[in-house]
Formats: structure tokens, sequence, C-alpha cells
């Protein structure tokens, strides 16, 4: 039995380890939970004219879940953290945002990647994935002058309260 099955699905957020398993048995993961959530945006959000095209309430509650699951489904690397607790892997890493309910997306890599270079065009298509499923995505330039994503459920979608 593999650890999915073990303790269930999680996305890859960029903060987890650089072999997930075998890519096959991963890819299936994926699409598996991908295609859940589709479903429960399709049964979930009937008054809308494209219910699979605004998030859900679920995933309101599970924002960074929730965006990563939508990363990775796209086929975008996620970044991953070796055995040294060092970068390893060029790819997304989602984070809690500042705000509540927001999610931070940034593009990340071991030092010499070119993650730093390659950040804009990679964020930007992070992005149109997300903008596709009805997230709010704004690119900003943060310290450093590196670029990083705030995601946000659209405007009018109930927002979890926190706590």
């Amino acid at each position: 039995m593999g650890a999915s099955q073990e303790t269930g699905f999680e996305p890859a957020t960029g903060d987890g380890p650089p072999d997930p398993g075998p890519p096959e048995v991963r890819a299936g993961a994926v699409r598996t939970a991908f295609e859940g959530l589709l479903q429960i945006r399709r049964l979930t959000n009937t008054g809308h004219a494209d219910p699979e095209g605004v998030p859900a309430r679920w995933e309101l509650h599970r924002p960074v879940r929730a965006v990563a699951l939508a990363l990775e489904a796209a086929g975008i690397p996620a970044s991953a953290v070796g055995a040294s607790g060092g970068t390893a892997a060029t790819g997304y890493r989602v984070r809690e945002g500042e705000r509540f309910g927001t999610v931070r997306v940034e593009w990340d890599g071991p030092p010499g990647s070119g993650a730093a270079h390659d950040e804009e065009g990679a964020l930007t298509g992070c992005v149109a994935v997300l903008r596709r499923l009805g997230w709010t995505a704004l690119l900003y330039r943060g310290p450093r002058r590196r670029r990083f994503l705030e995601v946000e459920p659209p405007s009018g979608a109930g927002r979890a309260e926190p706590g």
C-alpha cells in the first residue's frame, strides 16, 4: 500500500519530498482528485452558469489544498524540499497568504536553478490555470524583487470565516 493510500491524497504544495512516488501512480491520484473537485463543483454550484468555473464552498475552507491541486492537475511542476531541508526542485510553492482566505504562490528552486529568472513566465502560467477555475490571481513583486501570486476567491464568493 502506498503512502497516498494509507494517509489519503495530498496535493503537492512544493514543501514535500522530491519524489512523491511512481509518476504513473501519482498522475492517476491527481486525476482522480481533480475530477472529484470538478464533480463537487458541478453538484454544489448549480446556481452558476458555469458550475465548474467557480470554487466550491469547501475549497474556500481549504484554499491551499484547492490551489495546489489545480496547479498539479494542470501539469505545472511543484517545488520540493530535500533531505537537508533545502529546496530540491524548481516549481510552484503554495502556502497560506497574509490575509485570511488567501493563498500565496511562489516560483522556487535550488540555488543556481534559474527559478528567479523564470518566475514571471511560470507564475503567469499559474494565473491562467487559476483564473480558468474561477480564482482571482494577481501577480506582485515582493522583497528582493521576487514575484509571487496572491490568490483569493472571486468577489461575491462566500468566504470561509476564520476560526
